[in-house]
């Protein structure tokens, strides 16, 4: 999936609609809103795990953190939801029980 889809994803997720704002406005917010797309995929890479952007998971996994990195600059104090710490864990351990199988 490309990062203009994942973009499309992350704006339905926070519910931001940009066809109301003018050029320079919807620029300015796609652009902050693909910085926080590749902040996510560089935190994600940084717990040890491997994307695979042909994955929905991983696509989603991608949206989900960035919405978190969104929301969480109106609330610095706001921990990682569970849902999302819980989706990170079940794709590093797959990922690790992936690595297991296929070399052993």
């Amino acid at each position: 999936m490309t990062t203009a889809e994942l973009l499309v994803m992350l704006e339905a997720n926070l519910e931001i609609i940009t066809d109301y704002m003018d050029s320079d406005a919807k620029t300015a917010k796609e652009t902050e809103l693909t910085q926080y797309i590749t902040a996510a995929e560089a935190y994600i890479a940084r717990e040890g795990i491997t994307l695979d952007l042909t994955q929905i998971g991983d696509c989603v996994l991608v949206v989900m953190y960035a919405g978190w990195l969104y929301d969480k600059r109106k609330a610095d104090s706001a921990g990682m939801p569970r849902m999302l710490r819980w989706n990170l864990n079940n794709r590093l351990f797959s990922q690790k029980v992936g690595a297991v199988n296929a070399s052993g």
